[in-house]
């Protein structure tokens, strides 16, 4: 009787375990959901639609959210709102259906980022998780020439680094934005969607990718070449729009610290633009009035910043090039 007794109370013990472990997953589930609401961005599909992208995503669905949406695809809200929770939150996490963009409102870094800091999710548009080749199956962007053809599953570059997104959020700013691997144009690119603010003292959104294939040399010399050749497509409202192209060395000695070069982009048409090392102007302490020094880079960033706008730019190559 008394294993009885000790055999039936056990069996009372895993049921009201399982019962709360089920609670608990409730729980957890809706505060998922509370946390997504709030901190969606404030910009809907039809603001961002109005900068005239194609609807061709070729490996990522691109985050449109308002304060009504739970930060997946605004298309599929109706059907969305219709499914239990637990799958919502799959849903959201990437785990089923769609792949999710890279959303990085809360992204960490100033202006160019800590180096070496990815918010990618490496997720397929399969749903499986994409996974780096082994180090020595890449060429160095030096030896190469080419930091980015778009030959490798979105975020990795063809050179072996990963393209991550920065926005001004970690320094109080509000800007935000989303980065996708999408074909614009009949070309595939990289493309950066964001809303930049000047509030409270922000005003930037960026993608960029080290340079170094190896995180312990930190730095690649690229003083062979003449400068940064690179292929970008503006689809904003505005006729032209001004964008930022940042390179850091290991003279930029703080994070805002950076060599600059501005590139105007006619509306809606894929233009290259060569920039040598002379077009970059130094920007904070280590930087400011030195020239750069091109065997030293570390990190390569193309900007929005200085100017409220919404906007959405591609890109679809990066080379250093030589004068002939």
């Amino acid at each position: 009787q008394i294993r009885l007794g000790l055999d039936i109370f056990k069996y009372a013990v895993s049921v009201q375990a399982m019962k709360l472990s089920f609670v608990y997953l409730f729980i957890l589930v809706s505060s998922q959901k509370s946390i997504v609401r709030a901190i969606v961005p404030d910009y809907t599909l039809d603001t961002v639609s109005r900068c005239g992208w194609s609807n061709d995503r070729s490996s990522t669905t691109v985050l449109h959210a308002d304060a009504n949406s739970d930060g997946d695809n605004v298309t599929d809200t109706v059907n969305y709102r219709k499914d239990n929770k637990a799958m919502a939150f799959l849903r959201r996490k990437g785990i089923v259906g769609q792949t999710k963009a890279q959303d990085f409102i809360n992204a960490m870094g100033v202006d160019e980022g800590p180096v070496g800091k990815s918010f990618a999710d490496n997720v397929s548009k399969e749903g499986m998780k994409v996974v780096r080749k082994a180090r020595g199956a890449y060429v160095e962007c030096t030896a190469s020439g080419t930091v980015d053809d778009l030959s490798e599953p979105f975020p990795f570059t063809s050179s072996g680094t990963q393209w991550a997104g920065v926005t001004d959020r970690v320094m109080g700013g509000v800007s935000s934005g989303s980065l996708t691997r999408e074909t614009v144009e009949g070309r595939l690119a990289n493309v950066l969607r964001g809303k930049v603010s000047l509030d409270n003292a922000g005003g930037f959104v960026q993608m960029a990718t080290d340079l170094a294939l190896d995180p312990a040399v930190a730095s690649v010399d690229a003083s062979q070449y003449d400068g940064i050749e690179i292929e970008l497509y503006y689809g904003g409202s505005e006729k032209k729009e001004s964008f930022n192209v940042h390179l850091r060395n290991l003279a930029c000695i703080r994070q805002f610290s950076s060599y600059r070069a501005t590139v105007e982009l006619e509306s809606r048409r894929w233009t290259r633009v060569r920039l040598g090392w002379d077009s970059f102007r130094g920007y904070g302490p280590g930087a400011e009035n030195i020239a750069i020094d091109p065997s030293t880079l570390r990190r390569l960033g193309v900007v929005a910043i200085g100017k409220k706008m919404i906007f959405s730019l591609a890109l679809t190559t990066v080379h250093f090039f030589t004068e002939t």
